[in-house]
């Protein structure tokens, strides 16, 4: 089967074909490290999580994938200059928490994280070399900026499919330098307000990089000249990726070969942002939730679609995962940690959803469905094709990293498994008891324990295989 991607450049379905055979070279962008991540900020990290996995476990692509970290900013120097903290000091405990917070949702570490600030060199050399060709040029009023000639370029708009005339005026730096008000900064003259560390060195005179131009040099010095994926929120479509496109094709690079742009979350209809008072910062939110239920949640609607997020949103993606936790529990007894060794495979129906451009709804419908067979294979005695499903069920889930078996999700063992395991085994007793005074045909003792789980919130459902029990839910939950 070929796995085909919605390309935002030519605005539809492509094969993917890599510029490698056997190896696929992702770029993705990550944050700007001016404060902790919420919710909305980690999509991007887990929509591209998801492509990494399909392209290395359902197609066994070698992936070599750059998640940046953009660690000098306007923003950074406000917020530092705000809390009368260092730049640099403010951005990288930003940073350490990002990490954190994408560790705890599953994601897996990209191959490298280079940092902009790490990369000076190579961002100079990509300026110089747009001069030469007499796409930038450096401000006449000697503030040492630098800016890119929109105009110098005719395919500038190519990704979002606009003309120079209908676009607003670029923001990032004082327009008094600027030829046309549509020119971006490669390069921002230092000023005299903002710190010493905050500036470094060039032909141009001493500053920091613009925004855009960090990206087009961090990705063409590890993943080449030409690569096969970009990709990144689609609020990065225009400014941040049609100036990136425009520069490195400008310096004549091939650059990238598909763009993919996942959608937001949303509260109220509106992007979730500090701006609007709406955020739910990752640490708060993984206090009151699983870390894998928060990850079903930004997992189980299809990456170019809005996730609206409201009350009781995180624990119906709860529900979810414990239906089916727990038919692996079920199935796989005494069975804590699971990871795919490859011999269970994919049925056809979630490779087919998978290659249509990562189909994740699809993919989820066809675990569950996996599930409700599985538990009717156990409620029918049929041990064997039980275990043989909950194989399968945890080969798709770990392609979108919702396995319930992951190590990953028990790793240090927490004071949650603790609590969790504590209980299977006190509620283990208690149905082995009834199990025991149903069989003396002592039923008002098997009754009095099963109304006391049902107190404790504990569901008991008697199958032919024997007494299964659940977490029980209110209908308002």
């Amino acid at each position: 089967m070929t796995l085909r991607l919605f390309d935002s450049l030519t605005r539809e379905l492509r094969d993917f074909v890599p510029v490698v055979p056997g190896k696929a070279g992702i770029y993705i962008c990550g944050l700007t490290t001016q404060a902790p991540p919420h919710i909305g900020h980690v999509r991007f990290a887990v929509a591209f999580d998801v492509l990494r996995r399909w392209l290395e476990r359902g197609h066994g692509y070698d992936v070599t994938l750059i998640r940046n970290v953009t660690d000098i900013d306007d923003k950074i120097l406000a917020r530092s200059a705000e809390g009368g903290e260092p730049w640099y000091a403010l951005s990288y405990r930003n940073e350490r928490e990002t990490a954190e917070a994408l560790e705890t949702l599953g994601v897996l570490p990209p191959t490298y994280e280079p940092r902009a600030t790490g990369h000076v060199p190579e961002m100079v050399a990509l300026m110089e070399t747009l001069v030469a060709k007499g796409h930038a040029y450096a401000a006449a009023d000697g503030s040492g900026d630098v800016y890119f000639d929109v105009r110098s370029w005719p395919s500038y708009g190519e990704l979002t499919h606009q003309s120079v005339d209908d676009m607003a005026d670029a923001e990032d730096a004082d327009p008094r330098g600027k030829r046309d008000p549509r020119d971006f900064a490669l390069w921002k003259g230092h000023k005299p307000a903002e710190p010493e560390t905050a500036s470094w060195t060039t032909p141009f005179g001493a500053g920091r990089p613009g925004w855009h131009l960090e990206c087009s040099a961090m990705v063409r010095k590890y993943l080449g000249d030409t690569f096969d994926i970009h990709g990144g929120g689609v609020d990065l479509r225009f400014p941040h990726h049609e100036n990136e496109i425009a520069q490195s094709r400008a310096a004549g690079l091939g650059f990238a070969n598909y763009w993919l742009h996942n959608a937001w979350v949303t509260m109220g209809g509106e992007k979730m942002s500090k701006s609007l008072g709406n955020s739910l910062r990752v640490s708060a939110v993984v206090e009151e939730h699983r870390p894998l239920a928060v990850r079903y949640y930004l997992t189980a609607a299809h990456y170019r679609s809005t996730i609206e997020y409201h009350e009781g949103s995180i624990e119906e993606a709860a529900t979810a995962v414990e239906r089916i936790e727990g038919f692996l529990r079920r199935a796989l007894p005494g069975t804590d940690t699971l990871v795919p060794d490859g011999s269970a495979g994919f049925p056809a129906d979630f490779r087919e959803a998978m290659d249509d451009d990562l189909g994740v709804s699809d993919a989820l419908a066809v675990i569950h469905q996996a599930v409700r067979a599985g538990n009717t294979a156990l409620d029918d005695g049929d041990h064997d094709d039980a275990a043989a499903i909950a194989h399968q069920v945890v080969a798709m889930a770990d392609v979108l990293g919702v396995n319930p078996l992951d190590p990953a999700w028990s790793a240090g063992g927490s004071e949650t498994d603790d609590l969790t395991a504590a209980l299977d085994a006190l509620v283990a007793e208690r149905v082995a008891a009834r199990g025991q005074a149903r069989s003396a045909r002592d039923y008002e003792t098997a009754d009095a324990i099963r109304d006391a789980l049902t107190a404790a919130g504990i569901a008991v459902e008697d199958t032919a295989a024997g007494a299964r029990w659940t977490i029980a839910r209110s209908k308002g939950d």
